[in-house]
């Protein structure tokens, strides 16, 4: 095995300890815990854990595909403006998004106050209206905000479309809808089959909109069993179920697809896309289709917190939250940065060093989404705590000096969670990216003298340049949102904009939360029209068909 491969190896081993200290605390005895859930509360835990699964990641998938397709290869009125709009509810954290529907469908909300006004009716009694405090309701919410993860790789795979085989199915006669069904839905797969295990991924990990709208999954029941029956060991277990449910999942995908290989032709790679002109009641469907994502996801709840944020501002805007703008930007940048670095080096190794040991830890490296956040926090509290101790012990015997906590409780704790929790939806998009690039690239570019990295940055960054920026905004986001890990892994007097909305958000004070909400809103909204207009711009698109 060569040096690249060690070093790989090594590095993977570092970011897998976090998983495999779960697994280890997993493996310890619980005591009496599973049997009083069995008996109680666990198959409502996994009855609405599976009901919110599947809702969530149908929703997510009709969504996030329809809308990719129709913005990439059709043209109806507004379509310029929704390669980017159709981006905006990735910005917003999921369970600030429940509060601010919650404030705004509640009895003394803005609609309700509005239809009794207008149907003069005086009494709840007198009318009856959905509660969104529910399964249905935590379906909607987290639909509506996680589908762009789907969407962003959709697109970045429908981008990557080999004209000539499009052409070839317009010559065979197929339309619009055949050729998607039958050429591009099958190609863009593996891309989309990565955003429905980060939409699952995310949906499991939740516990701010599962436990507002009381919904007890099995998250729920994790944390319970935390917290409030003090058992590590029970809610590694718990979290360990969950882990091998998404592991489930993607290894029955990769195996149905197992014998499917897509590769693009490097001399249409770049030649322009065709576009579908819509008409009539194709146009007005398209433009409903996209609009209404962005309605549910975007608008209603940011005029909710715009509102409040106007309202509260005086109160809000001090120097305290300006320092933590600062503390969100700095920690979420140097970490999706790592990120990205950390995942296209162990995707590139992957490819082309094809030995088992190594990709088998990197896959375990790559698990840590799949934990939750607060669990995966505990996991990284473990080693660094013993090794802090360590340390301090030789430096007490050696010196008689106490270092203290060197990397637990500190910034470089809450970076390495975020590394740890990031990396596969890194790695996801590049190993997309990657697959699609025939292994005769990797033959061409020795034949010409070049060595596997330098290969690598001079031939295949270029072509999955697209996928790399996608990650990056990705996790970015991401990290400005990371609420568990952050509050348990943060130093002293060290806060984000994710926690300061948290901690008003959860007692109910939307109002002193509304200018957080809004800054995370507005620092993800940047980076992602930038991501909408490179992806537009990397691949030029024909004006009719």
């Amino acid at each position: 095995m060569r040096l690249g491969a060690w070093v790989s190896l090594c590095l993977s081993a570092l970011l897998a300890t976090p998983v495999l200290s779960i697994v280890f605390v997993a493996l310890q005895p619980s005591g009496e815990v599973w049997s009083h859930l069995i008996n109680t509360t666990l198959p409502g835990y996994v009855y609405n854990t599976i009901i919110l699964s599947i809702g969530v990641g149908f929703i997510a998938v009709l969504l996030g595909t329809s809308t990719a397709w129709l913005v990439t290869m059709c043209s109806f009125p507004g379509v310029r403006y929704f390669n980017f709009l159709l981006l905006l509810p990735l910005a917003m954290p999921s369970y600030v998004v429940a509060y601010a529907y919650t404030d705004f469908l509640e009895y003394a909300g803005p609609l309700q106050t509005f239809l009794r006004h207008l149907c003069d009716w005086t009494h709840p009694t007198d009318y009856w209206f959905p509660d969104i405090r529910g399964l249905g309701g935590g379906i909607i919410v987290m639909s509506f905000v996680l589908y762009p993860y789907v969407y962003l790789l959709a697109r970045a795979a429908f981008l990557e479309q080999s004209v000539n085989v499009l052409e070839v199915s317009r010559v065979l006669g197929r339309g619009v809808l055949g050729t998607f069904l039958k050429v591009s839905l099958p190609s863009a797969r593996p891309a989309i089959v990565v955003g429905v295990s980060l939409v699952l991924m995310e949906t499991l990990n939740d516990y701010g909109t599962v436990d507002f709208f009381a919904i007890p999954t099995m998250t729920f029941g994790l944390i319970d069993v935390w917290f409030g029956m003090n058992n590590v060991a029970g809610a590694a277990q718990i979290a360990s179920s969950l882990l091998v449910f998404v592991i489930l999942l993607i290894v029955i995908e990769n195996f149905s697809r197992r014998r499917q290989r897509f590769y693009q032709q490097s001399s249409t790679r770049f030649s322009n896309l065709p576009n579908y002109q819509l008409k009539g009641w194709s146009a007005f469907f398209a433009l409903a289709t996209c609009l209404f994502p962005i309605i549910i996801g975007f608008i209603v709840p940011a005029v909710v917190l715009s509102v409040l944020s106007v309202k509260y501002f005086s109160v809000s805007w001090t120097s305290e939250f300006r320092i933590l703008v600062a503390n969100s930007l700095v920690l979420s940048m140097s970490a999706s940065l790592i990120v990205l670095l950390i995942a296209l080096f162990l995707a590139y190794c992957r490819r082309i060093y094809p030995d088992a040991m190594l990709s088998s830890i990197i896959k375990i490296a790559s698990m840590g989404y799949a934990m939750p956040g607060a669990v995966l926090a505990i996991g990284i509290l473990l080693p660094l705590g013993a090794f802090d101790n360590f340390i301090d012990s030789l430096s007490r015997e050696w010196f008689g000096l106490s270092t203290g906590l060197i990397f637990s409780g500190t910034f470089f704790a809450v970076l390495f969670a975020y590394i740890v929790r990031f990396l596969t939806i890194a790695m996801g998009q590049i190993e997309s990216s990657l697959g699609k690039i025939s292994s005769s690239m990797d033959m061409a570019s020795k034949a010409l003298g070049y060595s596997s990295y330098r290969g690598f940055w001079r031939h295949h960054f270029p072509l999955i340049r697209g996928g790399a920026i996608v990650a990056l905004i990705i996790v970015f986001v991401d990290c400005m949102k990371e609420l568990p890990a952050t509050l348990i892994l943060r130093p002293f007097n060290f806060n984000t904009l994710a926690v300061h909305v948290y901690h008003y958000a959860s007692d109910e004070m939307l109002g002193e939360a509304a200018l957080g909400c809004m800054f995370i809103v507005a620092v993800g909204l940047l980076p992602v029209l930038l991501l909408s207009w490179m992806l537009t711009k990397s691949r030029k698109i024909n004006d009719t068909v």
